[in-house]
């Protein structure tokens, strides 16, 4: 993978950082804080003022109880700095809308139909997203067998996950054998003989 050069002269605008920390409870539950901050490197106006340089713009949290199998149990969210403060903050019921679904299946879509447009914030919906694969990376070798694959018989989660980890690939080939199985001879004669995939 190539990256494009980055110019000599630029200069930084604007930071979003995302900040996902999923922790272990007593109860065997799972608690997923998910932050989203947003920070200029100088002062800009707002609807309600002047918001000096580096500090924020936006600062949300969102709060997740989940159990072992994905489920979300409880649900929350808090914004702490905003462009409108008593209007950004003032969403009904918040994210709690969450509870019941499940971070695997058709999660992130139904994200987007829930909270889409005045339904929802543009900013807590969009760190939603991230979610699923923050919590599969907390989950692997705790609840997930990234090893040996599932009780039932199932290859690891991660096969056929990612392109990387597609079943007729070298990781697969090399790191989980018993799991590799070779291109069929379509996929083999649509590629070109030099080509390197990784």
């Amino acid at each position: 993978m190539s990256l494009p050069l980055h110019s000599q002269e630029r200069q930084l605008v604007h930071r979003r950082a995302i900040s996902v920390e999923i922790f272990t409870r007593a109860d065997g539950l799972w608690e997923v804080d998910a932050t989203l901050l947003d920070t200029k490197n100088r002062d800009i106006p707002l609807a309600n003022g002047v918001r000096a340089a580096g500090m924020p713009i936006h600062d949300m949290l969102l709060r997740l109880v989940v159990d072992d199998q994905f489920n979300i149990l409880a649900a929350g969210s808090l914004t702490r700095a905003m462009p409108y403060p008593g209007q950004c903050n003032q969403l009904p019921d918040g994210y709690s809308g969450l509870v019941g679904m499940n971070l695997l299946r058709g999660f992130r879509a139904a994200i987007k139909a829930r909270f889409a447009g005045v339904n929802g914030c543009t900013h807590i919906s969009e760190l939603a997203q991230v979610l699923p694969t923050a919590v599969i990376q907390a989950f692997a070798g705790i609840v997930l067998d990234t090893k040996e694959g599932s009780v039932d018989g199932g290859p690891p989660f991660q096969i056929d996950r990612c392109h990387a980890l597609r079943r007729e690939g070298e990781a697969v080939r090399v790191h989980y054998p018993r799991w590799y199985r070779p291109a069929s001879p379509a996929v083999s004669k649509a590629l070109p003989a030099d080509t390197t995939l990784s």
